[in-house]
């Protein structure tokens, strides 16, 4: 199993616009092949640092999301709210 870790920096007008979003499409991404849950974490500091965690049976089922028409969706609509460069990690359970 793959835990994919990815650290979003949102602006600090957008973080609504942000949350809504995932919430919007949090259950089609969790129905992608391979993906077992999504979740959506944020900062309590209020910083607009936002984490999110998704669990996939393999490497190959994240890269397939990856390519995916719903990433092709989701991911442009959120990009402009970035204030800095995502952070990702691809990890494992040990």
């Amino acid at each position: 199993m793959i835990i994919r870790l990815v650290k979003l920096t949102i602006k600090n007008e957008h973080k609504e616009d942000f949350e809504k979003i995932f919430l919007k499409y949090q259950e089609s991404i969790a129905a992608q092949p391979g993906c077992n849950r999504v979740i959506l974490q944020k900062d309590i500091s209020g910083n607009g640092v936002y984490f999110t965690q998704s669990e996939w049976d393999s490497e190959n089922d994240l890269n397939n999301y990856r390519k995916s028409e719903l990433f092709g969706v989701v991911w442009p609509t959120v990009k402009p709210w970035f204030n800095n460069k995502p952070e990702a990690w691809s990890t494992i359970k040990l």
